[in-house]
């Protein structure tokens, strides 16, 4: 257990860092400062007066677009006033991203595996150095954030407004019929990540039984593509589940989706389609998990209406790219995927409209696209997008 400190202590807090990297640090020569674990940023902010000491530096474990990356580093500058040096240990590291984090603020970044010396040499001399390389407006550059043009907004309100108007009526038909058809919350929300590593509350209307998760070992033996012994056994489901990345964290689950007090694991949910007997796929023919008003709902994207909320708060935007979910999200730091994170979140896109409904577009297909609207947006070409989008609506989901 941490030794607590003398307002006079100084020390460098450590989110998130796993034993290893912990251990790096911790036998370090780093002066009289001493090293502090905190599994969250929250628990930084919860613990430090009661620690006591003076925080001189903080050292994240996580991708620099990962949520403890630049989007920590925001929130410590502009909501929590905290003006130290911010450093990153990262797995994956390549020159833009590496220029990006320097850009945003990020003191420096260092690749795993850790060398002890570099660690002494570079945290030392920023630390002992700070004021000196601190300008006086020093700010976070929101060199990676999009930034809605005013133009954009003012449509972005109008159209989701009037389209919730003149929708108010198909909307209280579906709602009434999903609470008619089963019992459960008309909406759910999963988190999103969207423009600039932002995340959010994702809002849809809810096409499955609420127990939908529960019942997907029952009906194993309705998958399609699954061998024959794939009936036979069929593993007993954790009743608290928790991923590989959950538990290397140390952590309950991150990525869970909401429906009033039902809760999901949206990864489990995402795991456990693929068939743990072998099979690549799982996909059910006449889904019994869909409701029949889900399956409707779901095959004329009606489901997705609810996100014109998210657009009004301004999570979002009428075109934009499809926002992520965060264990997705995290996978995408190199430089041929993370310009997608520079262009607004929206409820539809270039990859909806050039492939909605034919079914062979491939993750890579559809990265590639959100890098291309990413590169040539504007706000005629989300006109035009949108005037495609009409006829896209419309088409079966496939996959």
């Amino acid at each position: 257990m941490d030794v607590p400190l003398s307002p006079t202590d100084q020390f460098i807090a450590l989110i998130g860092c796993d034993e290893q990297v912990t251990e790096v640090f911790t036998s370090a020569k780093l002066g009289n400062r001493k090293v502090r674990s905190f599994l969250h940023a929250i628990d930084l902010f919860n613990n430090w007066e009661k620690g006591g000491g003076t925080l001189v530096a903080i050292v994240s474990q996580s991708e620099v677009l990962g949520p403890a990356g630049i989007a920590l580093l925001e929130t410590l500058r502009n909501k929590k006033h905290i003006q130290v040096p911010f450093f990153l240990v990262s797995q994956q590291l390549s020159e833009s991203t590496a220029k990006l984090a320097l850009k945003s603020g990020i003191s420096d970044v260092f690749k795993l595996p850790l060398k002890k010396e570099n660690i002494e040499i570079r945290l030392n001399l920023i630390i002992d150095k700070w004021k000196e390389l601190k300008s006086p407006n020093d700010q976070v550059v929101d060199f990676h954030k999009y930034k809605t043009p005013l133009i954009k907004r003012i449509f972005d309100i109008f159209f989701a407004g009037m389209a919730l108007l003149l929708l108010s009526p198909l909307l209280l038909v579906i709602c009434i019929l999903l609470k008619l058809e089963s019992k459960g919350p008309i909406f759910y929300y999963a988190l999103r990540v969207g423009s600039g590593y932002r995340t959010f509350k994702f809002y849809k209307f809810r096409s499955m039984y609420v127990n939908a998760d529960q019942r997907l070992k029952e009906l194993k033996h309705l998958n399609q593509y699954a061998p024959a012994a794939a009936t036979d056994t069929v593993e007993p489901q954790q009743e608290q589940y928790l991923c590989d990345e959950c538990k290397a964290a140390g952590t309950q689950c991150r990525f869970p989706m909401y429906s009033d007090k039902v809760r999901w694991c949206e990864k489990q949910y995402n795991d456990t389609k693929k068939s743990k007997a072998g099979s690549a796929f799982f996909k059910l023919k006449d889904d019994p998990r869909i409701t029949k008003v889900g399956k409707f709902i779901r095959n004329t994207s009606i489901d997705e209406l609810p996100q014109l909320w998210n657009v009004i708060i301004g999570d979002m935007s009428i075109v934009g790219n499809r926002p992520l979910p965060l264990y997705e999200a995290e996978k995408l730091t190199t430089d041929k995927y993370a310009m997608r994170f520079m262009a607004p979140a929206g409820i539809t896109g270039l990859w909806q409209v050039e492939k909605r409904g034919k079914g062979e577009m491939s993750e890579e297909e559809r990265l590639m696209l959100d890098n291309e609207y990413a590169a040539n947006h504007s706000f005629w070409y989300d006109i035009k997008l949108i005037l495609k989008t009409i006829p896209a609506l419309f088409q079966s989901e496939t996959v």
